[in-house]
Formats: structure tokens, sequence, C-alpha cells
């Protein structure tokens, strides 16, 4: 799959994530419903990047909330919360994704999804996660 491609699956994992939170249903169903239309297609990297990002919150969630600054998870624009999601799951636990990738990428997907401010706000908050990655990716 190129760059192009991944970043596009990405962007979609994150409004697969941002669906759930919003509407209240599970990632499950949201994919569900979207392999049911044909428009967006949804791939497989995103679906495997969705469950991941979902099977793991609750850790992830305690960790954005240690380490952010100034914030609250729950101030967070809900993107950007799940962006965050994505880039610290894709930091600490997928191995095949170098630390800078998972980084640039949480931070271009944050150019095309949020805010002006929203991409240094989540380079920042995903370098410290990755400053402290021994100790945290358990």
């Amino acid at each position: 799959m190129s760059g192009g491609a991944r970043r596009k699956a990405r962007r979609r994992a994150v409004e697969v994530l941002y669906e759930s939170e919003l509407r209240g249903v599970t990632v499950e169903r949201v994919i569900e419903r979207r392999r049911a239309q044909p428009e967006p297609p949804i791939n497989e990297f995103t679906e495997h990047l969705a469950f991941a990002v979902d099977e793991r919150r609750d850790r992830i969630d305690e960790l954005l909330d240690r380490f952010a600054i100034g914030w609250t998870l729950e101030r967070m624009p809900v993107v950007d919360r799940n962006i965050l999601r994505m880039g610290a799951y894709e930091l600490l636990w997928a191995d095949d994704i170098p630390d800078g990738v998972a980084i640039s990428e949480a931070v271009a997907v944050a150019k095309e999804l949020s805010t002006d401010e929203s991409p240094s706000f989540i380079n920042g908050l995903l370098s410290r996660l990755m400053e402290n990655k021994a100790e945290l990716a358990l």
C-alpha cells in the first residue's frame, strides 16, 4: 500500500473512531455499516487500525490524559482525541511503523481534519509519549 493510500486509510480509521464515539456505538458497528456502503470503500488497514486502537483505548486514554499538558482528555476536540489515539497506538504498539512516521502521519491527518492549532498540539503530545516509550508500551 502506498504512503498516500495508507494516509487515506488512517484518516478513515479516525473517522470510524470519531463516529463511534459521537454516536455512542461500537467500532464494529460503524465498520459493519461502512462495509455495507460502496463509497468510500473501507480497507483492511483501516479496519485493523480502528479495532486495534479501540482494543487499547483505555490504556491509550490514560496515557494521553497523563501526558497532555494543560488539557484533559474530555476537553480535547473529539477529532483530535481520536487522531491522538491512532497516533499513540501506532507509536507504542505498531512495531512495523517507525516512531517518526507514526507522529508525522497523525500530524498530517490533523492538518486535513482539524484546526490550525491541532497539528502542533498533536506533535507535542505524541513526542512526549515517544520520549517515554520504553516505559509506556506495556
